[in-house]
């Protein structure tokens, strides 16, 4: 389970995106149980302010020759945790090219560094997105995968690509299917910056702290208690603690894995909002807005599955801590 008593023992561990949102945190949790942490980033969406606990390498995922001298820096890490893929699920849409260029692409290029480095072990960050659209809740990870997005899509052909790489040359993974991730770092130095920004939390606040207009809410009248959609919702802190889980799952002898990492726990859109008004202290209007097509009315995982396997249970994803942690870092003077 996840603890300060999980020692790494000073071993070194690959963060592809480690400047990046999860991968920060990833790599502050990496450093507080004793391992060092070593980004690889391009930082095309990360930030250099994030990367505090260990080396930086400036490398692009998609240029193999550029990760063989990176990789041969650090000979002796042979986990790597992938979290680099381009997110914002629009843009995917319109720029699919790119999508399946930065995250397909740049997925192979690095399980081909990883044989040569031969680093043996890879965490990746996936997403539930690669369910696509269903009404069976909460979400097995046996759901049939039939992503909807072009971001789903590049996720479910980079999970198939690392389990054709286990079969034929041995790579040792687990798949991290996360839901909804949000919230802060608890010393408010890191959390989500995303540009653009698309997710519910941060757009609300900013618009508590009258940064921009008015929230829009697209759809109040779903099949669900205050009719606007349901998610769950996963503190990031809790999605990088699993990764500590995933390595001393990997240290038990664990060879291969997909779970989901999500609370079980179902909050709606309208909840979310109420929570920064109390939090806050501000009100928080918002507009009504039509449905977005396929957004589903209710999505959360089943999150047993992750606990068996590796020991997984969330302990920082009370609603009230995510909105309170992701306040904190919202409302601080702006970062360089």
């Amino acid at each position: 389970m996840s603890n300060k008593r999980t020692n790494l023992n000073g071993r070194d561990f690959i963060v592809v995106g480690g400047a990046g949102y999860i991968g920060s945190h990833v790599c502050k949790v990496i450093s507080e149980h004793g391992g060092r942490p070593i980004t690889f980033d391009n930082l095309s969406t990360g930030h250099a302010h994030a990367v505090k606990w260990g080396p930086f390498e400036n490398v692009d995922v998609r240029h193999g020759a550029n990760l063989d001298a990176a990789f041969a820096k650090y000979p002796e890490a042979k986990i790597v945790i992938h979290l680099a893929s381009s997110i914002e699920v629009g843009i995917g849409e319109k720029h699919p090219a790119e999508f399946y260029d930065n995250n397909v692409t740049g997925a192979l290029a690095l399980l081909n560094a990883m044989r040569r480095a031969e680093a043996t072990h890879v965490v990746f960050s996936s997403t539930c997105a690669t369910y696509g659209e269903t009404e069976n809740m909460p979400l097995l990870e046996t759901e049939p995968q039939n992503p909807v997005s072009t971001y789903g899509k590049t996720k479910l052909a980079i999970e198939h690509m690392i389990q054709s790489f286990h079969t034929a040359y041995g790579l040792n993974y687990v798949t991290l299917r996360y839901f909804n991730a949000c919230g802060a770092d608890a010393s408010g130095d890191i959390g989500e910056e995303h540009d653009p920004e698309t997710h519910l939390i941060p757009l609300a606040i900013t618009s508590a702290l009258g940064q921009r207009g008015k929230m829009k809410i697209f759809g109040t009248n779903y099949d669900t208690p205050d009719g606007t959609c349901i998610r769950d919702y996963i503190h990031v802190s809790d999605i990088a603690l699993a990764h500590i889980d995933t390595i001393a799952a990997f240290d038990r002898g664990l060879d291969t894995a997909e779970v989901n990492i999500g609370t079980g726990i179902g909050v709606s859109n309208l909840e979310i909002l109420k929570t920064i008004e109390k939090i806050s202290g501000r009100p928080l209007p918002y507009i009504s807005a039509p449905r977005r097509a396929g957004d589903l009315s209710k999505l959360y995982a089943d999150p047993r599955k992750a606990k068996i396997t590796i020991g997984f249970s969330p302990k920082h994803s009370d609603l009230r801590n995510i909105i309170q942690t992701a306040w904190n870092f919202h409302s601080k003077a702006p970062r360089n």
